[in-house]
């Protein structure tokens, strides 16, 4: 059920934009709430030492712009998990690098997905990766040889974003502007050239055709219509890629 999880996450990313962009999505989601972002490694270590050890976070989300090679990124890893006990680590890599996915893995972190492959539903794949011993995004995972899957004692790829076919462009458009980014009837009707009346029955019909495809999503009580289209537009489709990715796995091992 959605709402059960409760990760405490810190984001270091040095790129202004993304690093609320990632806060933003994950705000949306109540089994992530961001106590933390930080441009600078130093501005993230002055923090936990500066704060009581119930206030730290039990998930780090970490940008490799300044920590591009191996070493650099393994010595990060090590340094915050040799100062928070039993903190689990997501590498948001800006290479699809296999070396770097092995190398993250042998340090004790929790997956390393290019940033590309994740988008919007960022939350979803932060909540994911935490149930895995160890998980990678597709692009990384086709990037590797047979040798290198071969490395990993146990490895899940994460499922793509899920998909609803009946969403015209324009109606992904609408919820596009008004779930994710918030913006009232109005202004999405003034950006997108159309009436506001168009607009509300964009957003009805989306709410309709998100609502269709949620026979697995179990939402709590009180969830606003706006939260409960957001967690469904930028849901995984676990049920399919799942099985897919894990069994392309295991033929290759074999």
């Amino acid at each position: 059920m959605i709402g059960k999880t409760n990760l405490k996450v810190f984001i270091y990313e040095p790129d202004v934009y993304a690093r609320y962009a990632i806060n933003s999505y994950l705000a949306w989601d109540r089994r992530t709430r961001v106590v933390g972002m930080f441009e600078s490694t130093e501005r993230l270590f002055e923090w936990l030492a500066s704060h009581a050890e119930i206030e730290w976070p039990n998930f780090v989300l970490l940008g490799t712009l300044h920590y591009p090679t191996k070493e650099r990124l393994t010595g990060l890893i090590r340094r915050i998990k040799e100062t928070i006990q039993n903190i689990s680590v997501l590498v948001l890599s800006h290479e699809a690098d296999p070396e770097l996915a092995l190398a993250a893995y042998h340090e004790g972190a929790r997956g390393l997905f290019f940033r590309n492959d994740v988008g919007i539903p960022i939350a979803w794949a932060t909540v994911w990766a935490q149930a895995q011993p160890f998980s990678v995004s597709k692009t990384v995972y086709d990037n590797m040889t047979s040798e290198q899957r071969g490395q990993f004692k146990s490895l899940a790829v994460l499922p793509s974003r899920r998909q609803y076919p009946e969403l015209t462009d324009r109606i992904r458009q609408a919820i596009q502007l008004c779930v994710v980014e918030g913006m009232s009837a109005d202004l999405a009707a003034d950006e997108m050239g159309v009436s506001v009346h168009t607009i509300r029955s964009y957003i009805k019909e989306g709410y309709r055709i998100l609502e269709s495809y949620d026979a697995d999503l179990e939402f709590p009580t009180g969830m606003s219509a706006q939260e409960r289209a957001f967690m469904r537009f930028t849901a995984l489709d676990e049920h399919t890629d799942l099985d897919d990715n894990y069994q392309d796995l295991a033929q290759d091992e074999e």
